[in-house]
């Protein structure tokens, strides 16, 4: 079995290293650095979501840092985050200031053909963040351990509706299907009920019209550290700082290991100049008190990789994502 990773853990903590090193080699930012003067961030999904958040988690830490002057926002919801890339595309040249927040799905979409883009065809500046997956259930669920909804599932098939912020066949429902393959079940007989966006799926988790949420888990933390949300499990192999109370799917001997990636793109007419611009600022942001205060409160892992490199990355896995979805079922 593949293991559902959307980079390596050598890779990632590969990848956490350099950043160190990175941050280590050039010190603190240098407030003589460029400055760019606006940011307009498209979010391909609607407000409370994954995107939505590091999209803004993003833009408090480049103004408040100096990085940038002034940051805006614009959700674009629709075609599963394909609306957006297609604007992105058709309004190219408009568009010198804009920069779109996209992670895994953008691989994933393209696959299953819920939109004729890829990656390709924008400007990938860089990824940014990565964050593990969650699954998470009423304070009051019956449910105690993620183990339990598996058990539930093997039973009765039908008890138990997963909800998501991605599309059925999208990142969330293939994180489920996955957990419970291999915790024993069968991931074709994971019931998804799909949302936009994970503000809408908290709400349909809330309101009972489903039992458990798979989403990213800097979504559901402060709802479970409110105490409105219980968090089952994690998808790492350990325990993470960022939820040192909810177990691993790993030690739960499941071993199904998940990390999502967040960056962004440019418009596909963005020059190279702007877009190393971009890419730098984005670097710079990474070593200010700033970032670290917005990481930690979305449970954010370290993660930067630059414009060609970031490029080579998703090449990369678009290979090993098809090869998965393929060995689940959800592609031919």
């Amino acid at each position: 079995m593949t293991k559902l990773t959307m980079f390596s853990r050598r890779g990632f903590l590969a990848a956490a290293t350099a950043v160190a090193v990175s941050t280590a080699a050039f010190g603190a930012f240098d407030a003589k650095a460029q400055e760019v003067n606006d940011i307009h961030f498209i979010v391909p999904g609607g407000a409370g979501g994954g995107w939505d958040s590091t999209a803004r988690g993003t833009g408090e830490a480049l103004t408040k840092s100096g990085l940038v002057g002034t940051a805006s926002y614009e959700n674009m919801s629709g075609g599963g985050g394909g609306k957006a890339i297609a604007y992105m595309i058709e309004a190219a040249d408009r568009l010198d200031n804009t920069l779109m927040v996209n992670s895994t799905p953008i691989i994933i979409r393209s696959l299953t053909g819920v939109f004729p883009q890829s990656f390709r065809d924008l400007t990938p500046i860089a990824g940014v963040v990565a964050e593990y997956a969650a699954f998470g259930v009423p304070a009051d669920s019956p449910y105690k351990s993620f183990t339990d909804v598996i058990e539930a599932i093997k039973a009765d098939p039908s008890s138990v509706k997963f909800g998501g912020g991605s599309v059925r066949g999208g990142m969330d429902h293939i994180v489920a299907a996955y957990a419970v393959q291999q915790g024993g079940g069968d991931a074709k007989q994971v019931k998804y009920i799909p949302y936009d966006a994970g503000g809408k799926a908290i709400a349909g988790l809330l309101s009972g019209e489903t039992e458990v949420i798979s989403t990213g888990l800097g979504e559901l933390l402060e709802l479970h550290k409110a105490g409105q949300i219980r968090i089952l499990a994690v998808t790492s192999t350990d325990r993470i700082e960022a939820a040192p109370d909810v177990p691993s799917l790993g030690e739960l001997g499941i071993n199904a290991e998940f990390v999502n990636w967040r960056g962004y793109f440019g418009s596909p007419a963005l020059s190279a100049e702007k877009a190393d611009e971009y890419a730098k600022i984005l670097k710079d942001v990474q070593a200010t008190e700033e970032w670290e205060v917005v990481r930690k409160r979305n449970g954010w892992e370290k993660f930067y990789k630059p414009r060609a490199e970031f490029s080579a990355f998703m090449e990369n896995q678009e290979k090993t994502v098809g090869d998965l979805m393929r060995e689940l079922g959800f592609l031919k």
